[in-house]
């Protein structure tokens, strides 16, 4: 049996998991990794953090037949995670960019090898789970919203900063305005700054969500599926139960879509 170990690079969190090939990409279930783990992206840097990750890893699993890894965290970083495993010098790296193609997926972006390798691969996952019009939202450090219609057409998308992005901004260039703590999910207007702040940062992450289904429809393209991956993905999540969202659009976290993506395209490319 094979085993593939795949790698997300992000510019605060540095992802894995390890699959094997009696799985498929497809298979909804939750608990679809064998072997997972997430640090901080900065670990990289550190020649003692490395060697500590890849001796973690390799005592766990054994050497996989591939890896493939999107990141958007630099070409240094890049440099670093290859040389991660100096014990598996017959390692197949496969590295998955905006400009990398996959069967029945085209993207409308005029410039993909500028198209982050992190939408790329969430556009993949989110096809090998569903043909459907569907919005992509990934709500990391920045989110993401990207359309991929039901044939197979990646028609570009929106990057805004993320929730913890807008807040630590609203705190950096106002002169009074605090770094604002959550205390719940519940969408309403603020009576007190704190609540202002959160309530208004979410307010605009699921607004331009909601325009994102508008405008859909206007291009002929009327969602029925919403994927929400990333660090923020249950904090939108619950926020989007309390709006009026079509009963025709279904709206799911997801966990590692960006991985997922990574594994069907590796399964195209061995």
């Amino acid at each position: 049996m094979s085993l593939f170990l795949l790698f997300d690079v992000g510019n605060t969190r540095l992802k894995w998991a390890a699959v094997e090939s009696s799985q498929y990409p497809s298979d909804r279930q939750k608990k679809l990794w064998a072997y997972s783990g997430s640090i901080s992206s900065n670990a990289l840097e550190s020649v003692e953090t490395r060697n500590e990750l890849a001796q973690y890893i390799a005592n766990t699993l054994p050497e996989p037949d591939a890896i493939a890894f999107t990141c958007v965290a630099g070409e240094q970083a890049i440099t670093n995670l290859q040389s991660l495993f100096p014990q598996w010098s017959k390692l197949n790296w496969k590295q998955l960019r905006g400009d990398s193609s996959y069967s029945g997926l085209r993207t409308l972006y005029q410039d993909p090898s500028k198209l982050g390798a992190d939408r790329w691969a969430a556009v993949i996952g989110a096809r090998a789970l569903s043909k459907t019009n569907t919005l992509i939202v990934n709500a990391g450090t920045a989110t993401t919203i990207d359309l991929l219609g039901a044939n197979g057409v990646h028609y570009g998308g929106w990057i805004v900063p993320g929730l913890s992005l807008m807040q630590q901004s609203l705190q950096s260039h106002t002169a009074q305005l605090p770094l604002a703590q959550r205390q719940d999910t519940t969408l309403g207007f603020g009576i007190n700054t704190n609540d202002a702040i959160i309530n208004g940062c979410d307010a605009a992450q699921i607004g331009a969500i909601m325009q994102a289904i508008q405008l859909a429809k206007k291009m002929n393209s009327p969602i029925e599926k919403i994927w929400i991956d990333g660090g923020n993905a249950k904090v939108l999540g619950q926020i989007m139960k309390q709006f009026d969202i079509p009963s025709s659009v279904s709206v799911e976290t997801i966990e590692g879509l960006v991985l997922r993506g990574s594994w069907a395209w590796l399964l195209e490319n061995l």
